[in-house]
Formats: structure tokens, sequence, C-alpha cells
């Protein structure tokens, strides 16, 4: 029995997953990943690192990140607790929908994850507090492949959310995309 229902995204590559818990008077058992329904969407990769992150406070924005070749990675990212507002933005000089940025409310009570496409930013804020997420990555993180790009660059006209905004010193620091940015 499938426990996912899935859906592309306007970014090429970037699906929701519908996870679909089975419940009783106890409470329910989800899956989170499966290889056979979910594998054909993240191609011949294999999850090689799962993260889990918590952050305290409501309004904080954390990204947006991403790995440079050769060390880029697709993620699966979950939100198991609270409420967040989920922010992909297509990195992919040759892809259609370059710079699109796309959003979605990931939360404990609406049983969604993402997949996001190697060659994406990912950040997300928070609209409760003590949100945590749980991140399935497809390659091991390197630091030396470490990217960002700034949240708040009016070119990305990203509609985050009208909260408190707290960053970290790295993101605040994070470059704003320049002239003639090609990817």
């Amino acid at each position: 029995m499938n426990r996912f229902i899935t859906t592309e995204c306007c970014i090429m590559g970037l699906h929701i997953v519908e996870r679909l818990p089975i419940e009783d008077s106890r409470g329910f058992l989800e899956r989170i990943y499966c290889k056979d329904s979910l594998g054909p969407l993240i191609g011949n990769k294999s999850i090689r690192q799962i993260n889990h992150t918590l952050t305290k406070r409501m309004g904080t924005i954390r990204g947006l990140h991403f790995q440079y070749p050769p060390d880029m990675e697709l993620k699966i990212i979950t939100c198991t607790r609270g409420s967040v507002w989920d922010v992909v933005v297509d990195m992919r000089r040759n892809s259609p929908t370059f710079l699109n940025n796309y959003a979605i409310r990931l939360a404990q009570d609406n049983n969604r994850s993402i997949i996001v496409p190697e060659g994406c930013a990912h950040g997300f804020q928070t609209l409760t507090t003590n949100c945590e997420m749980l991140y399935l990555h497809t390659a091991d993180h390197v630091a030396s492949s470490e990217g960002s790009i700034n949240a708040l660059d009016p070119r990305l006209a990203i509609s985050w959310k009208d909260l408190a905004l707290y960053r970290s010193k790295r993101d605040v620091g994070g470059p704003m995309l320049e002239d003639g940015f090609n990817g």
C-alpha cells in the first residue's frame, strides 16, 4: 500500500509529498520515506545523511542554503513539530524556472514533506515556537561546498510572513545576487 501522494510543483523537480498516516485510538503511524514509493523521485541516489533541527523562536529565518557541485544534494524536508513557511529557490542556470521560488506551509499537522532537487537553495521561516525539522540528504555535507544567498534579496521577491525576523550572522551576511548572476 502506498503511503504517499506526490505532486510536482512549479519548479522543475520539486515535489510535494503528502504522507498518509494510519490512525487508530492509540495515535498514528506515518511513513517519512520509502524507497519503493519515493525512490523514483530521487533517481539513482540514496539517502546518505539525516539531520534534525530545532528552531526555538517564532519568526526565525534559516537559509537560503545549498551546496555547490560536485557536492550538490537532493533533500526531503519534513516539519515534525510546529509550523514553518518553507521556501525553495531554483539556482540552476539552464532551468526553465531559474530564480523562481516556491513556498509552502509545512507543519506537524498537515502531513506534508517536500523534495528539493539538486541545485536549489532552501530556507524556511518559523511560524510557531520550537519548530523541529527533519532533513534527508542524498549527499554528505561538505563544508567547502556550502553556499548561500540572502533570504531578503529583493530580486527573489520571497513572500516571508509578517513576523519579527531573526537570522544567524551567517545568514544575515549571505550574499545578494549580483548583476548578471547566471546560476
